[in-house]
């Protein structure tokens, strides 16, 4: 069974608990790395702490969640191996990982309803990756190096 990663700012702290409460009633495990709590926090901590789980092949997938989103996305995107998204929409969502293979959902909590957020997650969760010409890209893409 799939196991899940999943870290928050502040911002993001609320729907990362909603989003857990999904995870269980899929009996999906995860592991929360935090924030523990709405007090301020600095998104990238939490960010790389998902995106190092991954990365070091801990975990095949986890969600971040930001206020926006975008700063999530720059760090989790500057670890080997990740291919994280910023989703606002269903259709991103499965073109993500149909088209990407995205690894890494990112979510902005301040912007994403929670019950569009809710969607997006079911969404990026059973979709699976169409390979192909997009298994050559991904591969494309990590082989970049700066």
């Amino acid at each position: 069974m799939e196991q899940i990663v999943i870290g928050s700012d502040h911002a993001g702290f609320a729907m990362k608990e909603f989003l857990k409460a999904e995870l269980d009633r899929l009996g999906i495990t995860h592991r929360d790395v935090g924030v523990y709590s709405d007090e301020r926090s600095d998104y990238p901590l939490y960010a790389a702490k998902v995106a190092r789980a991954i990365s070091v092949g801990e975990f095949e997938r986890g969600i971040v969640i930001c206020g926006t989103g975008i700063g999530a996305s720059i760090t989790a995107n500057r670890f080997r191996k990740i291919r994280a998204a910023l989703c606002v929409t269903e259709e991103m969502a499965r073109l993500s990982r149909l088209h990407n293979n995205a690894n890494v959902l990112v979510l902005g909590g301040r912007i994403t309803p929670f019950d569009k957020a809710l969607k997006i997650l079911n969404i990026w969760l059973n979709t699976g990756f169409e390979g192909g010409r997009h298994a050559t890209r991904t591969h494309m893409i990590e082989e970049l190096t700066a």
